[in-house]
Protein backbone atom coordinates (compact mmCIF):
# COMPACT_ATOMS: atom_id res chain seq x y z
CA UNK A 1 0.00 0.00 0.00
CA UNK A 2 1.13 3.40 -0.74
CA UNK A 3 2.13 5.99 1.99
CA UNK A 4 -0.10 7.70 3.22
CA UNK A 5 0.76 12.02 4.19
CA UNK A 6 -1.36 13.78 6.65
CA UNK A 7 -2.64 16.97 5.98
CA UNK A 8 0.96 19.07 7.61
CA UNK A 9 3.21 15.92 5.81
CA UNK A 10 1.22 17.10 2.57
CA UNK A 11 2.01 20.47 2.80
CA UNK A 12 5.40 20.31 4.00
CA UNK A 13 5.89 18.33 0.05
CA UNK A 14 4.18 20.84 -1.54
CA UNK A 15 5.96 23.83 -0.33
CA UNK A 16 2.39 25.26 0.85
CA UNK A 17 0.61 25.90 4.00
CA UNK A 18 -2.09 23.73 5.28
CA UNK A 19 -5.11 26.03 4.84
CA UNK A 20 -4.16 25.95 0.83
CA UNK A 21 -4.14 21.94 1.01
CA UNK A 22 -7.78 22.59 1.66
CA UNK A 23 -8.22 24.31 -1.85
CA UNK A 24 -6.69 22.59 -3.66
CA UNK A 25 -8.26 19.03 -2.46
CA UNK A 26 -11.55 21.08 -3.82
CA UNK A 27 -10.74 23.43 -6.28
CA UNK A 28 -7.55 21.39 -8.12
CA UNK A 29 -8.66 17.55 -7.28
CA UNK A 30 -5.71 17.14 -5.19
CA UNK A 31 -5.59 13.22 -4.09
CA UNK A 32 -7.05 12.37 -0.93
CA UNK A 33 -9.23 10.45 1.44
CA UNK A 34 -10.75 10.53 4.63
CA UNK A 35 -10.48 8.33 7.30
CA UNK A 36 -12.22 8.67 10.96
CA UNK A 37 -12.81 12.44 9.63
CA UNK A 38 -9.75 12.85 8.78
CA UNK A 39 -7.74 13.46 5.02
CA UNK A 40 -4.78 11.43 4.32
CA UNK A 41 -3.53 11.88 0.96
CA UNK A 42 -1.81 8.92 -0.56
CA UNK A 43 1.89 9.89 -1.77
CA UNK A 44 2.12 8.44 -5.03
CA UNK A 45 -0.85 9.93 -6.30
CA UNK A 46 0.02 13.49 -4.86
CA UNK A 47 3.87 12.90 -6.74
CA UNK A 48 1.40 11.78 -9.99
CA UNK A 49 -1.28 14.96 -9.41
CA UNK A 50 1.68 17.31 -9.60
CA UNK A 51 3.43 15.50 -12.67
CA UNK A 52 0.00 15.95 -14.45
CA UNK A 53 -0.47 19.30 -13.51
CA UNK A 54 3.27 20.07 -14.81
CA UNK A 55 3.35 23.24 -17.33
CA UNK A 56 6.07 24.19 -19.75
CA UNK A 57 8.28 21.32 -20.31
CA UNK A 58 11.82 21.72 -22.14
CA UNK A 59 11.46 21.06 -26.14
CA UNK A 60 12.75 17.82 -27.30
CA UNK A 61 16.13 17.78 -27.98
CA UNK A 62 15.89 15.03 -30.50
CA UNK A 63 14.02 14.37 -33.77
CA UNK A 64 12.44 10.90 -34.46
CA UNK A 65 14.59 9.22 -37.01
CA UNK A 66 13.83 8.70 -40.45
CA UNK A 67 11.36 6.06 -41.02
CA UNK A 68 12.31 2.98 -41.23
CA UNK A 69 9.18 0.88 -40.91
CA UNK A 70 8.32 1.63 -37.04
CA UNK A 71 4.85 3.33 -36.25
CA UNK A 72 5.07 4.12 -32.58
CA UNK A 73 1.60 4.99 -31.02
CA UNK A 74 1.44 6.62 -27.00
CA UNK A 75 -1.27 7.78 -25.17
CA UNK A 76 -4.86 6.31 -23.81
CA UNK A 77 -5.63 2.00 -24.38
CA UNK A 78 -8.49 1.28 -26.49
CA UNK A 79 -9.76 -2.12 -27.35
CA UNK A 80 -11.14 -0.75 -31.08
CA UNK A 81 -7.51 0.49 -31.28
CA UNK A 82 -5.96 -2.60 -30.56
CA UNK A 83 -7.65 -4.31 -32.97
CA UNK A 84 -6.48 -1.67 -35.56
CA UNK A 85 -2.87 -2.24 -34.45
CA UNK A 86 -3.31 -5.90 -34.87
CA UNK A 87 -4.48 -5.59 -38.38
CA UNK A 88 -1.74 -3.56 -39.09
CA UNK A 89 0.77 -5.56 -37.99
CA UNK A 90 -0.95 -8.59 -39.51
CA UNK A 91 -1.44 -7.02 -42.78
CA UNK A 92 1.49 -4.66 -43.43
CA UNK A 93 5.03 -7.26 -43.08
CA UNK A 94 7.45 -4.22 -43.76
CA UNK A 95 5.67 -1.80 -40.99
CA UNK A 96 5.45 -2.54 -37.30
CA UNK A 97 3.26 -0.28 -35.07
CA UNK A 98 3.72 -0.68 -31.57
CA UNK A 99 1.39 0.67 -28.71
CA UNK A 100 2.37 2.21 -25.34
CA UNK A 101 0.31 3.01 -22.55
CA UNK A 102 0.66 6.23 -21.19
CA UNK A 103 -2.90 7.79 -20.57
CA UNK A 104 -4.00 10.80 -22.47
CA UNK A 105 -2.19 13.51 -21.37
CA UNK A 106 0.93 11.05 -21.42
CA UNK A 107 0.51 10.78 -24.84
CA UNK A 108 0.55 14.50 -25.50
CA UNK A 109 4.14 14.64 -23.77
CA UNK A 110 5.46 11.93 -25.40
CA UNK A 111 4.22 13.74 -28.66
CA UNK A 112 5.63 16.39 -27.23
CA UNK A 113 9.35 15.44 -26.76
CA UNK A 114 8.98 13.34 -30.23
CA UNK A 115 9.04 10.15 -28.35
CA UNK A 116 6.08 8.67 -31.00
CA UNK A 117 4.69 9.23 -34.17
CA UNK A 118 0.64 9.43 -32.93
CA UNK A 119 -0.83 9.81 -29.30
CA UNK A 120 -4.51 9.01 -28.56
CA UNK A 121 -6.13 11.03 -26.25
CA UNK A 122 -9.91 11.89 -25.06
CA UNK A 123 -9.06 14.54 -22.78
CA UNK A 124 -11.96 17.22 -22.55
CA UNK A 125 -12.60 20.89 -21.27
CA UNK A 126 -14.63 22.38 -19.26
CA UNK A 127 -16.71 23.85 -21.93
CA UNK A 128 -16.64 20.64 -23.97
CA UNK A 129 -13.91 20.87 -26.35
CA UNK A 130 -11.67 17.85 -26.48
CA UNK A 131 -7.83 17.46 -26.95
CA UNK A 132 -7.36 21.10 -28.41
CA UNK A 133 -7.08 23.49 -25.11
CA UNK A 134 -4.33 20.60 -23.87
CA UNK A 135 -2.71 20.92 -26.56
CA UNK A 136 -2.33 24.14 -26.91
CA UNK A 137 -1.28 24.16 -23.10
CA UNK A 138 1.13 21.47 -23.15
CA UNK A 139 2.55 21.62 -27.39
CA UNK A 140 4.29 24.47 -28.78
CA UNK A 141 3.49 23.93 -32.07
CA UNK A 142 -0.17 21.98 -33.25
CA UNK A 143 -0.39 18.45 -34.53
CA UNK A 144 -2.48 16.58 -37.28
CA UNK A 145 -5.67 15.57 -35.46
CA UNK A 146 -7.59 12.67 -36.92
CA UNK A 147 -10.64 11.10 -34.91
CA UNK A 148 -10.18 7.57 -34.40
CA UNK A 149 -13.96 6.84 -32.98
CA UNK A 150 -16.27 8.39 -30.20
CA UNK A 151 -16.98 6.01 -28.04
CA UNK A 152 -19.63 5.70 -24.61
CA UNK A 153 -18.26 5.72 -21.12
CA UNK A 154 -19.87 5.11 -17.81
CA UNK A 155 -19.84 3.23 -15.16
CA UNK A 156 -19.41 -0.31 -14.99
CA UNK A 157 -20.63 -2.77 -12.41
CA UNK A 158 -21.09 -6.58 -11.66
CA UNK A 159 -23.62 -8.53 -13.71
CA UNK A 160 -27.16 -7.32 -12.77
CA UNK A 161 -25.98 -4.30 -10.76
CA UNK A 162 -26.50 -5.72 -7.76
CA UNK A 163 -25.87 -2.32 -5.42
CA UNK A 164 -28.38 -0.67 -8.32
CA UNK A 165 -25.81 2.06 -9.14
CA UNK A 166 -27.54 4.36 -11.24
CA UNK A 167 -25.14 7.61 -10.75
CA UNK A 168 -21.69 9.00 -9.59
CA UNK A 169 -24.08 10.33 -6.33
CA UNK A 170 -25.03 6.73 -5.93
CA UNK A 171 -20.97 6.30 -5.40
CA UNK A 172 -21.10 8.37 -2.44
CA UNK A 173 -22.89 6.56 -0.38
CA UNK A 174 -20.18 4.09 0.61
CA UNK A 175 -21.68 1.27 -0.28
CA UNK A 176 -19.45 0.71 -3.39
CA UNK A 177 -15.64 0.10 -3.41
CA UNK A 178 -14.63 1.66 -6.54
CA UNK A 179 -11.87 1.50 -8.54
CA UNK A 180 -10.19 3.98 -10.04
CA UNK A 181 -7.25 5.37 -12.79
CA UNK A 182 -4.22 6.96 -13.02
CA UNK A 183 -4.37 10.42 -12.78
CA UNK A 184 -2.89 10.80 -16.76
CA UNK A 185 -5.73 9.11 -17.92
CA UNK A 186 -8.56 11.12 -19.25
CA UNK A 187 -11.12 8.61 -17.88
CA UNK A 188 -9.63 9.70 -14.13
CA UNK A 189 -10.11 13.54 -15.44
CA UNK A 190 -14.00 12.75 -16.79
CA UNK A 191 -14.78 11.01 -13.50
CA UNK A 192 -13.11 13.98 -11.46
CA UNK A 193 -15.29 16.54 -13.22
CA UNK A 194 -17.92 14.35 -12.94
CA UNK A 195 -17.55 14.22 -9.25
CA UNK A 196 -17.24 18.19 -9.35
CA UNK A 197 -20.22 18.58 -11.05
CA UNK A 198 -22.35 16.55 -8.70
CA UNK A 199 -20.78 18.40 -5.86
CA UNK A 200 -18.83 15.06 -4.29
CA UNK A 201 -15.74 15.13 -2.48
CA UNK A 202 -13.02 12.56 -3.80
CA UNK A 203 -12.93 11.35 -0.01
CA UNK A 204 -16.36 10.48 0.10
CA UNK A 205 -15.53 7.92 -2.51
CA UNK A 206 -14.74 4.39 -1.01
CA UNK A 207 -11.61 2.83 -3.19
CA UNK A 208 -10.92 6.35 -5.01
CA UNK A 209 -7.47 5.38 -4.35
CA UNK A 210 -7.33 2.43 -5.81
CA UNK A 211 -5.95 2.79 -8.75
CA UNK A 212 -5.74 0.36 -12.20
CA UNK A 213 -4.04 0.61 -15.46
CA UNK A 214 -6.11 0.24 -17.90
CA UNK A 215 -10.38 -0.51 -19.05
CA UNK A 216 -10.04 -4.05 -18.85
CA UNK A 217 -8.15 -3.74 -15.90
CA UNK A 218 -10.77 -1.98 -14.47
CA UNK A 219 -13.18 -4.79 -15.42
CA UNK A 220 -11.28 -7.47 -14.32
CA UNK A 221 -11.39 -6.14 -10.62
CA UNK A 222 -15.26 -5.94 -10.99
CA UNK A 223 -15.15 -9.38 -12.39
CA UNK A 224 -13.13 -10.05 -9.70
CA UNK A 225 -15.10 -8.92 -7.20
CA UNK A 226 -12.50 -7.00 -5.68
CA UNK A 227 -14.15 -3.59 -6.82
CA UNK A 228 -18.00 -2.86 -7.26
CA UNK A 229 -18.00 -0.47 -9.82
CA UNK A 230 -15.69 1.58 -12.49
CA UNK A 231 -15.32 3.94 -14.85
CA UNK A 232 -14.53 2.73 -17.96
CA UNK A 233 -15.96 2.57 -21.60
CA UNK A 234 -18.82 0.36 -22.37
CA UNK A 235 -16.95 -2.39 -24.85
CA UNK A 236 -15.23 -3.51 -21.76
CA UNK A 237 -18.28 -4.27 -19.87
CA UNK A 238 -19.87 -5.84 -23.09
CA UNK A 239 -16.58 -7.93 -23.32
CA UNK A 240 -16.94 -9.05 -19.63
CA UNK A 241 -20.53 -9.55 -19.37
CA UNK A 242 -21.30 -6.84 -16.83
CA UNK A 243 -23.34 -3.98 -16.71
CA UNK A 244 -23.04 -0.63 -17.94
CA UNK A 245 -24.79 2.55 -16.81
CA UNK A 246 -23.89 4.79 -19.47
CA UNK A 247 -22.70 8.90 -18.31
CA UNK A 248 -21.58 9.89 -21.78
CA UNK A 249 -20.38 9.82 -25.80
CA UNK A 250 -16.79 10.70 -25.71
CA UNK A 251 -14.56 11.71 -28.79
CA UNK A 252 -11.66 10.01 -29.14
CA UNK A 253 -9.03 11.24 -31.37
CA UNK A 254 -5.27 10.54 -32.85
CA UNK A 255 -2.90 13.53 -32.93
CA UNK A 256 0.07 13.12 -35.34
CA UNK A 257 3.76 14.63 -35.28
CA UNK A 258 3.44 17.55 -38.22
CA UNK A 259 6.90 15.89 -39.65
CA UNK A 260 5.43 12.69 -40.08
CA UNK A 261 1.87 12.54 -41.00
CA UNK A 262 2.81 11.99 -44.57
CA UNK A 263 5.11 8.80 -43.82
CA UNK A 264 3.75 5.41 -45.65
CA UNK A 265 3.19 4.02 -42.04
CA UNK A 266 0.87 6.38 -40.65
CA UNK A 267 -0.77 6.84 -43.65
CA UNK A 268 -1.72 3.34 -44.13
CA UNK A 269 -2.45 2.85 -40.17
CA UNK A 270 -4.64 5.68 -41.06
CA UNK A 271 -6.19 4.12 -44.17
CA UNK A 272 -7.09 0.74 -42.12
CA UNK A 273 -10.04 3.55 -40.90
CA UNK A 274 -11.51 3.46 -43.70
CA UNK A 275 -12.64 -0.16 -44.67
CA UNK A 276 -15.18 -2.68 -43.72
CA UNK A 277 -12.51 -4.46 -41.43
CA UNK A 278 -12.55 -1.87 -39.33
CA UNK A 279 -16.73 -1.02 -39.08
CA UNK A 280 -17.34 -4.74 -38.30
CA UNK A 281 -14.70 -4.77 -35.42
CA UNK A 282 -16.22 -1.60 -33.83
CA UNK A 283 -19.71 -3.02 -34.63
CA UNK A 284 -18.69 -6.60 -32.75
CA UNK A 285 -17.23 -5.03 -29.82
CA UNK A 286 -20.53 -2.63 -29.18
CA UNK A 287 -20.60 1.68 -27.71
CA UNK A 288 -18.71 2.83 -30.37
CA UNK A 289 -19.73 5.37 -33.32
CA UNK A 290 -17.50 5.53 -36.73
CA UNK A 291 -19.50 8.46 -37.82
CA UNK A 292 -16.56 11.25 -37.62
CA UNK A 293 -13.22 8.42 -37.85
CA UNK A 294 -10.85 9.39 -40.22
CA UNK A 295 -11.64 12.95 -40.21
CA UNK A 296 -9.10 16.01 -39.90
CA UNK A 297 -10.37 17.60 -36.68
CA UNK A 298 -9.93 21.65 -35.90
CA UNK A 299 -10.13 23.91 -33.02
CA UNK A 300 -14.05 24.79 -32.86
CA UNK A 301 -12.59 28.55 -32.52
CA UNK A 302 -11.27 28.06 -35.92
CA UNK A 303 -14.60 26.11 -37.06
CA UNK A 304 -16.40 28.65 -36.08
CA UNK A 305 -14.56 31.75 -37.32
CA UNK A 306 -14.34 29.74 -40.87
CA UNK A 307 -18.13 29.31 -41.23
CA UNK A 308 -18.88 33.04 -39.98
Amino acid sequence: MTELLSTREVARFLKINEKMVYTLVNEKGLPATKVTGKWLFPLDLVKQWVEAGTVNYPDAMHRLPPYHGLVLICGSNDLLLDQVVSTFNSRFENHLAMFGFAGSMGGIMALKQNLCHMASSHLVSEDREYNFPFISEKMNQMPPVVNFCMREQGIITAKGNPLNIRSVADLAEGRAVFANRGLSTGTRALFDRELKKAGIEPGRIKGYENVVSKHLDAGFEILSGRADAAFCIKPVAAMLGLDFVSVCSERFDLLISKDRFFDKGIQLFLGLMNEDEFRRAAEKLGGYDLSRSGEMLYPEKEESSESE
